[in-house]
């Protein structure tokens, strides 16, 4: 995106990818067996509360309503979430009202736990001991490959819990999947005469000279060639399974239970309502600690991570005509809205640098924020 908004305002852009394909992650592609639109890398549903965001991503293809409902199996035994009022009314075999369900949840929670500093703790103060064994404990354990005690309690403070029967996973004002899937978009987005697109290619810090600004989203230890150690990230292994009619119905299932080796089972054609296939493909998926030829896909940011990331800060602000922009340029978890929404504000803020003069930053965001 910030190669397509420059080259619209007249600046020629080389695009690097290290893949055979273009849209990184959210690539997309017809499998062969069953014409199942496959997310290749994870599932990636679209929703944003951010009106320009929603608005821009538009303008490259039709988004067909679809609202990502999540079920989770635990102990034999399906559920809803995020955890809500029909949840804690099946776990527990209740009939609550909104009202009482909060209140009996208050009774569970361990108020001696007064400032939860880890994940455990946050889980254990606020929704009690059965909820957090039954849906988070066993799924963090083998998302995170450590106990919900090594993990800090920001981690938890973005699942919610709902005391009505809202099941619609995500909050957002803006739900949806593009008709043609993310690879059209992207494609649409590079198909400018300004752009030169090269496959198959790292771009690395020694190709930088030839360039008047570089907009990096590597992992932004490697551009510096690890000088200060590896980052920690997850990374995530898939195994496809083709099956004949409806294998889960439903898009996305998770299985808590820490002896299920897979923390989640995607079937693609769900993400696809709209579309009509006889046969479908499955995702199992596997999350483990990124080596060195893995593809990162979410940073740790443990607190030897963070002190790390202080180094590669400092190293990333003295470089001269480079900006830091995404998930692995500026080691955060973002979801693919944001990363949007950023990408259009360094392209804008590149502009505006260029008109007064001024020298593009190496952060358009705070990376330790």
């Amino acid at each position: 995106m910030i190669a397509h908004e420059l080259a619209k305002a007249g600046y020629k852009a080389d695009v690097f990818d290290a893949r055979p394909h273009v849209a990184g992650n959210c690539h997309t592609a017809r499998d062969a067996e069953t014409d199942v639109m496959v997310h290749v890398y994870g599932p990636h549903i679209f929703h944003t509360s951010n009106e320009k965001v929603w608005n821009y991503v538009r303008q490259f293809d039709e988004f067909m309503p679809f609202v990502n409902r999540v079920k989770a199996i635990t102990k034999g035994r399906v559920y809803t979430l995020p955890i809500n009022l029909l949840t804690i009314n099946q776990f527990f075999g209740k009939t609550f009202n909104p009202r009482e369900a909060e209140a009996f949840l208050q009774t569970l929670g361990d108020t001696s736990i007064a400032s939860p500093q880890t994940f455990e703790e946050q889980a254990l103060r606020f929704v009690g001991r059965e909820l957090y064994e039954a849906f988070f404990k066993g799924y963090t354990t083998k998302q995170w490959g450590m106990h919900p005690s090594e993990l800090p309690a920001s981690i938890l403070r973005r699942l919610p819990v709902r005391f009505n029967y809202d099941d619609n996973y995500y909050p957002s004002t803006f739900q949806g999947m593009p008709k043609h899937g993310y690879t059209y978009i992207v494609e649409k987005l590079l198909d400018h005469p300004n752009i030169s697109l090269t496959l198959n290619a790292k771009f690395d810090r020694s190709m930088a000279a030839g360039y008047d600004h570089v907009f990096y989203s590597g992992p932004v230890d490697a551009w510096f060639g690890y000088s200060q150690g590896r980052l920690g990230y997850r990374t995530l292994d898939f195994v496809a399974e083709t099956h004949e009619g409806d294998y889960q119905g439903n898009a996305v299932i998770n299985y808590c239970d820490e002896d299920v080796p897979y923390t989640r089972i995607s079937e693609h054609k769900h993400f696809s309502p709209w579309e009509s296939h006889q046969k479908s493909v499955i995702f199992k998926e596997y999350s483990r600690f990124c080596e060195e030829n893995d593809t990162p896909y979410y940073p740790i940011r443990l607190a030897k991570e963070k002190s790390q990331l202080k180094k590669y800060i400092e190293l990333a602000q003295a470089e001269q005509k480079t900006t830091f922009v995404g998930r692995l340029g500026t080691y955060r978890y973002l979801d693919m809205h944001i990363t949007i929404g950023e990408a259009l504000d360094v392209a804008e803020r590149f502009l505006a640098c260029a008109q007064t003069g001024q020298e593009m930053p190496a952060f358009v965001v705070d990376p330790l924020g």
